[in-house]
């Protein structure tokens, strides 16, 4: 390998627990990861063994608390293992994203009872959780939805479909909001739904541009029966769940992104040092070196951003309006990162012979999920200058 192959990030991490954590990933990722995730990303499988795995090693719960089997680490910590697991395959770093925006209800709101039966199993027992908010006819309008749950004396019964469903399917519980009262979003409340449950069942994976082995689709919920002890929160509350699970699932959006982006970087960096073009590696043009030096400072600055957020987080602070601008920009840097790394790959970038040409797919996705960056940009403003039409 060249002398100027990239190395690993420089991460400043707050303990020697974080070093070892990210060590442990950075195995992972490279002996068990990132081998098959061109062949499986390419045949659309799933990799359920993977985060068997990651279970198994204390990485599907690390923000949450160790007495109900969590790994008691800030989010500035969680996010950066996000990041490594994304860069060596996004399906792995947006699943574990996912699972931990699913069993935040229930972490964060749920009673004593209801974490001490279930955090358990959700974040150390292997199993594997989906969130349930978007419907085919209200993604950005989540207030929208028209899933209903109807109470039955001490059962809840639940009937609609709830659309783009990472892990819609496989899922071994869905984190569900349903309307329970009238409309808006003060008629919503949150359940915690089994995936065996009868009357739960899933339409075909939805055909996607990239992140074919991560299974999105539409859940079905046909009549299905859950006893009142699986309401998280009180009646009602579910959206405003539902949106303060949102603020923290957008930095693992983020730092997601930036793990795709700098696995595009590293590429192009590599390529860079071992093409030859006029007698010189292509790396010594200064036009080239123009757009890395663009590139590794965009990764650099969405980097910072997220672990912005993800202290005021961890200090108890309001971080909503930092969690949107690290969602927009850390995407839009995706974007562009993996869209430069093609062009610098030049044809060979366009073919799937290189990982850049998934990467540039994968990130695209990025700029749409938990929250689209139109939105992301309108929740910014309220925050700049209040809400619309005041």
């Amino acid at each position: 390998m060249p002398d100027r192959a990239p190395q690993p990030v420089d991460r400043q991490l707050p303990t020697d627990e974080a070093r070892d954590l990210i060590s442990l990933v950075r195995d992972i990722a490279r002996q068990e990861i990132a081998p098959k995730a061109a062949e499986e990303e390419d045949a659309g499988r799933f990799p359920r063994e993977l985060f068997t795995l990651l279970s198994r090693s204390g990485l599907l719960g690390l923000p949450y608390d160790s007495e109900y089997g969590g790994g008691d680490q800030p989010y500035e910590v969680y996010l950066q293992v996000l990041e490594e697991l994304a860069a060596a395959r996004l399906t792995v770093g947006l699943g574990v994203s996912v699972h931990t925006l699913a069993s935040y209800a229930l972490a964060a709101y749920g009673s004593k009872e209801q974490q001490v039966e279930h955090l358990p199993a959700m974040l150390g027992g292997g199993m594997l959780g989906a969130y349930c908010l978007s419907e085919p006819h209200s993604g950005s309008d989540a207030a929208a939805l028209r899933t209903k749950a109807v109470r039955d004396g001490d059962e809840w019964v639940i009937s609609g479909t709830k659309a783009w469903i990472t892990h819609g399917g496989i899922a071994d519980f869905y984190t569900v909001m349903a309307r329970t009262g009238g409309e808006g979003p003060r008629g919503i409340t949150a359940f915690l739904v089994p995936g065996d449950a009868q009357g739960v069942g899933a339409a075909a994976p939805e055909k996607k541009m990239g992140m074919k082995g991560s299974p999105t689709a539409q859940v079905h919920f046909d009549d299905v029966r859950v006893p009142d002890d699986r309401r998280i929160g009180e009646e009602g509350q579910g959206f405003a769940i539902a949106l303060s699970a949102l603020d923290s699932g957008r930095l693992g959006i983020a730092a997601c992104a930036i793990g795709v982006a700098q696995a595009a970087l590293d590429e192009a960096l590599a390529y860079a040092a071992e093409r030859r073009q006029f007698g010189k590696p292509i790396a010594d043009f200064q036009g080239l070196r123009f757009m890395l030096a663009d590139m590794a400072t965009q990764i650099e600055a969405g980097r910072a951003l997220y672990l912005t957020a993800a202290r005021l987080r961890d200090a108890g602070r309001p971080f909503a309006r930092q969690a949107a601008m690290a969602k927009l920009h850390c995407t839009d840097t995706a974007m562009r990162v993996t869209t430069d790394a093609v062009q610098i790959l030049g044809g060979y970038g366009y073919t799937a012979d290189f990982a850049v040409e998934r990467y540039m797919r994968e990130a695209k996705v990025l700029q749409i999920v938990e929250g689209t960056n139109q939105i992301q940009r309108m929740v910014i403003a309220r925050h700049l200058v209040g809400p619309e039409g005041r």
